[in-house]
């Protein structure tokens, strides 16, 4: 966009030694080496030979600014990329931590209910059969029912 800007408005420098030397535009004064500049030189005085290299010094250093900040706006570009794409992963895991911590309260929830169940059966006098696996499945179940309404809490 400004390069197209530029080229259209490019400055003329023209040499003073004759009528037949060629003018140099801004693109041609960034583009030519050193020994084809000190060529062009030949034959000027020494002030305008210090405003050329001056001006092609100035040009020199506005390109390289314009690439440090089309490189410095593509690194940001990069990493503001990568930062959605891992805070999409950190979301991922947070989720599937939460799934599991909620997994863990169940089985914590059953194994306790177990463990509560097999005191009892240990301590009093039940005959064994029916009674024992219904009581033992009703438990699980109620365990089940009371993780699944459980608000998440991390334990601490």
């Amino acid at each position: 966009m400004t390069t197209n800007f530029k080229a259209s408005k490019a400055l003329k420098l023209k040499k003073e030694v004759g009528e037949n030397a060629p003018a140099l535009s801004d693109d041609d004064l960034v583009a030519m080496s050193v020994r084809e500049l000190n060529q062009h030189l030949r034959g000027l005085t020494k002030d305008d030979m210090a405003r050329l290299k001056q001006r092609r010094r100035t040009l020199k250093n506005r390109g390289y600014a314009a690439s440090c900040r089309i490189k410095r706006v593509t690194q940001k570009e990069e990493l503001e990329r990568q930062k959605t794409e891992l805070q999409r992963e950190v979301d991922k895991l947070a989720r599937e931590n939460a799934s599991m911590r909620l997994e863990l309260d169940a089985l914590r929830a059953k194994y306790e209910a177990l463990q509560c169940f097999a005191r009892t059966v240990t301590q009093g006098p039940l005959s064994a059969g029916k009674v024992a696996t219904t009581s033992v499945i009703t438990i699980v179940k109620s365990a089940n029912r009371n993780a699944g309404s459980a608000p998440f809490s991390a334990p601490s």
